[in-house]
Order: structure tokens, then sequence, then C-alpha cells
């Protein structure tokens, strides 16, 4: 945080007397005080003040400090941001409610100078401390993109190579074997990387979705032929349900080629030989025109160990991996990169048992 730069402070109370009483206490600290008559006055400027700390009365009309506060906190761009709660109200209730709704302290009104210039002055330091970590988390993630990014270069080259020797017939038995392992490898390595280059797109709010008219049936079968051979190595047997009469819907095609190459690359890892993996497309009927992704289902079937109840909701998060296997990439970053694609396009992805063994994934746009 730039030391030159005045910690502002947000006053929001409906009598304009309340800040009065503040900046009476608070005027020798130096602090930029702004003033908001109203909550939704408040949520309106955060914006452009970006205040250090917030003190927020909770007695006002039309929307209560206790509303605001939780507002504020269900949001990512402002959930950092300290909140004292300043009220007239004493009871262990209104204490609780506050508390609840995510204030990070409490003032009781009369206000002491003492008391509320000590309060502020540790929320400020909890908010240094916090702007510090993220000044440093986000150094190493800029670093980490970086040796990421580099990473695409050799592997590339790795890529090329592997599949330029297949194309050869000097390799024949094990040692064909192994050069197939290799380029295996190599186009696991590259998912991974595109994912985390995605990713760190997609969180930073850079990633802009190019929707076109999709054939979700030529784009299903298109995946799934890439899959032929990785399958057929295993052993599983790879098929496609698509409706007869095909329908377009509205979405970013590359991103969800990616989607069902994450979905289908886990249901080959984690299903046994002699397994079967499907991928079913179901559309609305009667069709929704306009190209409108509303009501088409994507479902990705798998016969492997399943994942437990109290996973189901932890393995789209950042890092997240359900069953451990020996043998099998686990970065737990497909599918949280499928949640993000599929919920920028107001869609919502689940998974449930397929019974007596495997998952099933299921995309609803």
């Amino acid at each position: 945080m730039d030391e030159s730069k005045r910690h502002s402070v947000l006053v929001v109370d409906d009598e304009p007397s309340g800040f009065d009483v503040i900046e009476a206490h608070l005027y020798r600290e130096g602090y930029e005080l702004f003033y908001a008559p109203s909550g939704m006055e408040a949520l309106d400027c955060l914006d452009a003040i970006e205040p250090d700390v917030i003190l927020l009365d909770v007695m006002m009309p039309q929307m209560d400090g206790i509303e605001v506060c939780r507002k504020i906190k269900s949001d990512s761009s402002w959930k950092h941001i300290p909140i004292i709660i300043v009220t007239a109200l004493n009871s262990k209730e209104d204490l609780a409610r506050s508390l609840d709704a995510g204030a990070d302290d409490f003032l009781t009104k009369p206000v002491s100078g003492i008391e509320l210039r000590a309060r502020v002055r540790s929320m400020l330091r909890i908010k240094q401390q916090y702007d510090a970590l993220e000044a440093t988390l986000h150094l190493r993630e800029d670093l980490s993109n970086m040796i990421v990014h580099d990473l695409r270069n050799p592997l590339t080259t790795i890529m090329l190579s592997s599949s330029l020797l297949l194309l050869q017939n000097d390799f024949e038995g094990k040692n064909r074997e192994k050069l197939q392992l290799m380029a295996d490898a190599a186009r696991d390595l590259n998912s991974m990387i595109n994912d985390l280059l995605m990713l760190t797109k997609m969180e930073s709010g850079k990633m802009v979705l190019k929707r076109v008219p999709t054939d979700l049936n030529r784009l299903a079968a298109q995946v799934v032929s890439q899959f032929e051979a990785i399958a057929a190595a295993k052993n599983i047997h790879l098929v496609t349900q698509l409706p007869v009469q095909s329908q377009s819907v509205l979405i970013d095609s590359n991103l969800f080629h990616r989607v069902l190459d994450n979905l289908l690359s886990n249901a080959i890892k984690f299903s046994p030989s002699k397994s079967t993996v499907i991928l079913q497309v179901d559309y609305p009927d009667p069709p929704i025109l306009d190209f409108s992704p509303s009501g088409a289902t994507i479902r990705v079937i798998d016969s492997g160990l399943g994942i437990r109840e109290d996973q189901r909701q932890r393995i789209f998060n950042k890092y997240e991996v359900g069953n451990v296997m020996s043998g099998v990439a686990q970065l737990g970053l497909g599918l949280t990169f499928c949640k993000m694609v599929v919920e920028a396009h107001k869609g919502t992805i689940t998974v449930e048992d397929n019974k007596p063994h495997g998952s099933i994934f299921t995309v609803a746009l």
C-alpha cells in the first residue's frame, strides 16, 4: 500500500449529527472522511471511495446497517473492507446479528472518542495486513503465470516431436508404447497449462466469452474422436448418446470444447479397464429458438470409483481432488475450470452417483 496515501473512513448514518460526532472524534487522526446518508448511497460510492474502514449505523430507513453489512461482505470486491457497526442498540442479539452479517467490530452510542480511535486504528492494521498479503499473493501468482506460460514452448516441441516419431515406423513393441506414453504425458501437461492460464484470465475478469451458435452434437462427436485412441489403449468403451435432431446453442465453443475435454479426460482416467464412458447430450422439447442455451444438458457418465458425498462440492474448488489414484496426475484444476466456464454461461455443473459404480457429471445450460 502507498504509505503517502491518507487512510479513508466512510461513515454511513442517516443522521448528519452522527457524522458530526465521528468527525469531531477523528479530526486529529488525519483520516480522509466520507459521508453517506443511507445504505444504498454507501453501496453506490464504494468503488469510487475505496474506503479503508467503514463505520456503519444500524438504525436506518429502507435498508438497515445489518443488511448493508451483509451486502458488502457478500461481494468479493468489497468483503475485505473492515466494518465497525455503530448503534444505540446494545443487546447481545444485536451484537450477534451484526457479527453474523460479517461485521468486524462493534461500537455502542454514545460513542467514546478514545474507544472509537482505538478501534479504527485496530481495523486499519488489519486492512494493512490484508493489503500486504494480497500484494504478496499477486506477485507470486504473476511469477507462477510467467513460468507456466514459458513452459509452453519446450512442451510444444516435445508434443510435435513425439507426434512426428509416432508417424514413423522406426519404433515397435515396448519402444513404441513408451513413445506413446511420452506423447500422452505431454498432452496432459499441455492441458494443465492451458487450464491454469485460462483460470487466471477468468479470475482476473479478462476472459471474454465469444458466443457463437454451436452444434452441440458436432462438438461432442469432435471431442470424443480425440479420445478414442486413449480409451482404446485402456480398453474402455467410449459411447456417445446424441439426439437425432441437433440444436444450436449460443456458447463459447472453444471454452466448451475444453470443458468436455476435461470431463472426458477425467472419466477415462478414473474408469477401470473394460468399462464404459458415455457422453450424452439432451435438448429441451419443444426446441428453444434464437440459439438460446437454456435447457440443453450434457452428461459424462463413467464407471469409476465415484465421488463421496462430502467431496461433491469441494472437488470444484481450486486444487481440490477427490479420490487419489497412484500414477494419475491430479492437480485439481480441471473441474474448477469447468465450473467457471459453465457459470460464466449462467449454467450449473453437478455430480451424482452412477449406481452401482461411478459418477455422472451434469452440465445444465
